[in-house]
C-alpha cells in the first residue's frame, strides 16, 4: 500500500450499533452500507456474525449486496466465531476476518482469566485458523492503550508470524492522550521486527473526548488504517467520527502528507441516513455535520465571509454535501426533476414504485409547505415505511384538544385491518393522550423507551421528524414519523412501531465484547 493512502474502516454496523438504544434492521442495515460504498468507504465492519442469527444474516445481506468495499466481520479468537464470520463474508467480493483478544494485565487477569503465554498462544492460534478462509486478517490485541508494552510487542510480532495482515491497536477504554498514543504507536512500528508485513490501524473511543484527536496523533506516527463510525456513534461516548477524521486529513494535508479515498460530498448525506435510522440527533455543533457548522452569526463573522470564504471557513460547506440550493422543488414539480435532486443529495431510488411512493409524499408535504428543502426530502426519503399490505394500523383522522388549566384529550381514527375504528383518551400532554388513544385502539401493551423530535428545517411550517421505541416482550421496535404537524408526526411515529410489532420486524441489539 503507498503510505500517502490512508484506510477508512467504518464500524457504524458493528461498534456503532452498540450505542445503548441504537440498533438497526438488517435491511436498514444493508441500505447503510450501500451508501458507505457510495462514499468509497475502504472497509466495512458490518456485525458480529457470533453474536446472534440476527447479526449472521446481516453481514451476509452486506456481502451479497456491496460489491466496492471489503466486507469485514468481527470474532472473538475462538474457532466457532471465526467460522461464523467466514460463512457470513463469503459471498463478498472482498472479505475480511477481524479477530481480537485482549492483552492488558486487567483484561487477562479479571476476565479472561488467562495467563499472557496462554494468550500469546490462542492469539496466534486464532490468525492461524482464520487466513485457513482469508488471506486478509486483522488481529486486534483489545484494551491496547493499557498493556504492557513488551508484551504487546511480543504478541503483535507472533500474530504478524502467524499471517495477520492489519494489526489494530484500539484504545478500548479512551484512556489515552493524543502524544502517548501517537508515541505508542510510532514505538510499536520501530520495535516490531516484522512491522513492515503488516498495515497498522486504530481504534479509538472517546471516552475523554480524545477519539479523534488520538486517532489523528497515530496517522502522524505510521498508522495507516483508522477505525471510526458516521456521526461518532459507538459504546459509552462513542467512536472516532469518520467525517472529523477524513476532513482533518484533508483538509491539513499539509501536516498529514496522506488522504483518503472518500467521496466527502456524501459525508452529510450519510450523516443524515444514519441519524434518521437510528434515532440519534446530530447535535447543530457537531464539527462537519452539524447544522450550525458553516452558520455564521456574529457580524464580523458575517461580513469576513462576504468578502472572502476563508476568512471564516476553513472548508467549502459544497465539499462536504451541504447544498447551496436551499429551495429545491415546489408543488408544481415532476417525478424527473425529484429523481434528479434526489441523486445530486446521494439517495439512490432502486425502483419506479419507490419513486412514486416518495414522490407522493413530496407532494403531500409540498402542499403543507410553500418551500421544500434538501433537508425536507432526505427525511421524506429516510422515512421508515412498510409495504401497503404489512401495514395493520393506519391513521386516519386525529383530533386534539389542548387548553390552559384542561386536561389535554385526543380522538384518532385509524385503519385497523382494514376496519375504521375511534379511540378517544386524556393525558398528562397532547401526545400523551394521543399515544393513549391510540394504545386503546390497537390494545398494544409496548412500553414506550424512546421519544424524539427533531425539527428537520427553520421556520414554523418546518417537518418535525419524530423517532419512537417500543419495548415489547424483551424486544426493541423503532418507529419514525415525519409531519409539519408535530402530533400526526408523533402518531405516526408510533402507528409505525405498532405495525413493526405486529409484523415482529425487530432490532435485535447484542451487546457483545469489542474492541
Amino acid at each position: 500500500m503507498s503510505d500517502d493512502r490512508l484506510i477508512v474502516f467504518d464500524t457504524t454496523l458493528r461498534d456503532g450499533e452498540q450505542s445503548p438504544g441504537c440498533s438497526m434492521t438488517l435491511e436498514e442495515k444493508v441500505r447503510i452500507a450501500k451508501m458507505l460504498e457510495k462514499m468509497r468507504v475502504d472497509v466495512i465492519e458490518a456485525g458480529f456474525p457470533a453474536a446472534s442469527p440476527g447479526d449472521f444474516a446481516s453481514v451476509q445481506a452486506v456481502a451479497k449486496a456491496v460489491q466496492g468495499s471489503t466486507i469485514c466481520g468481527l470474532a472473538r479468537a475462538m474457532e466457532r466465531d471465526i467460522e461464523r464470520v467466514a460463512e457470513a463474508i463469503k459471498p463478498a467480493a472482498s472479505g475480511r476476518i477481524h479477530t481480537f483478544l485482549a492483552t492488558s494485565p486487567i483484561h487477562m487477569r479479571d476476565k479472561l482469566r488467562m495467563e499472557p503465554d496462554q494468550v500469546v498462544e490462542q492469539a496466534v492460534k486464532a490468525v492461524k485458523y482464520a487466513r485457513q478462509f482469508t488471506d486478509n486478517v486483522e488481529f486486534s490485541p483489545e484494551d491496547a492503550g493499557r498493556s504492557e508494552f513488551d508484551f504487546l510487542c511480543r504478541v503483535i510480532e507472533k500474530v504478524i508470524d502467524a499471517g495477520a495482515t492489519t494489526i489494530n491497536i484500539p484504545d478500548t477504554v479512551g484512556y489515552t492522550i493524543p502524544f502517548q498514543f501517537g508515541d505508542l504507536i510510532a514505538r510499536l512500528i520501530d520495535n516490531i521486527p516484522n512491522s513492515d508485513k503488516a498495515v497498522f490501524s486504530v481504534h479509538c473511543h472517546n471516552d475523554l473526548g480524545l477519539a479523534v484527536s488520538n486517532s489523528l496523533a497515530a496517522v502522524l506516527s505510521g498508522a495507516r488504517q483508522v477505525e471510526c463510525t458516521i456521526n461518532g456513534l459507538g459504546e459509552r461516548a462513542g467512536n472516532a467520527a469518520l467525517e472529523e477524521v477524513v476532513m482533518a486529513v484533508r483538509t491539513r494535508n499539509d501536516v498529514f502528507n496522506c488522504d483518503t479515498n472518500i467521496d466527502s460530498t456524501l459525508i452529510v448525506p450519510t450523516s443524515r441516513l444514519v441519524s434518521s435510522v437510528t434515532g440519534f440527533m446530530v447535535q447543530p455543533n457537531k464539527a462537519i455535520v452539524g447544522a450550525n457548522a458553516f452558520a455564521h452569526e456574529s457580524g464580523i463573522h458575517q461580513d469576513g465571509v462576504l468578502k472572502s470564504r476563508e476568512t471564516y471557513e476553513i472548508m467549502r460547506a459544497q465539499d462536504v454535501g451541504w447544498s447551496d440550493n436551499k429551495i429545491v422543488l415546489g408543488k408544481h414539480s415532476g417525478r424527473n426533476a425529484l429523481k434528479s435532486r434526489l441523486s445530486e443529495l446521494g439517495i439512490d431510488v432502486e425502483s419506479e414504485a419507490e419513486l412514486n411512493e416518495i414522490f407522493a409524499r413530496f407532494k403531500d408535504l409540498a402542499d403543507l409547505k410553500h418551500e421544500v428543502f434538501d433537508e425536507d426530502l432526505r427525511v421524506i426519503a429516510n422515512e421508515s415505511q412498510l409495504e401497503p399490505d404489512q401495514a395493520r394500523f393506519v391513521l386516519i383522522s386525529s383530533h386534539v384538544c389542548s387548553e390552559t388549566g384542561e386536561t389535554p384529550e385526543a380522538t384518532l381514527t385509524l385503519s385497523v385491518d382494514g376496519e375504521e375504528k375511534q379511540g378517544k383518551a386524556s393525558g398528562d400532554g397532547i401526545v400523551d393522550a394521543v399515544y393513549s388513544a391510540i394504545k386503546s385502539i390497537t390494545g398494544s401493551s409496548a412500553t414506550l423507551e424512546l421519544y424524539s423530535v427533531n425539527a428537520v428545517t427553520q421556520g414554523t411550517d418546518s417537518q418535525g421528524e419524530v423517532t419512537v421505541r417500543l419495548e415489547k416482550d424483551g424486544r426493541l421496535f423503532y418507529g419514525n414519523g415525519a409531519h409539519t404537524d408535530i402530533i400526526v408526526a408523533s402518531a405516526k411515529a408510533y402507528i409505525d412501531a405498532l405495525n413493526k410489532i405486529a409484523n415482529q420486524v425487530e432490532r435485535e441489539h447484542p451487546q457483545m465484547s469489542g474492541v
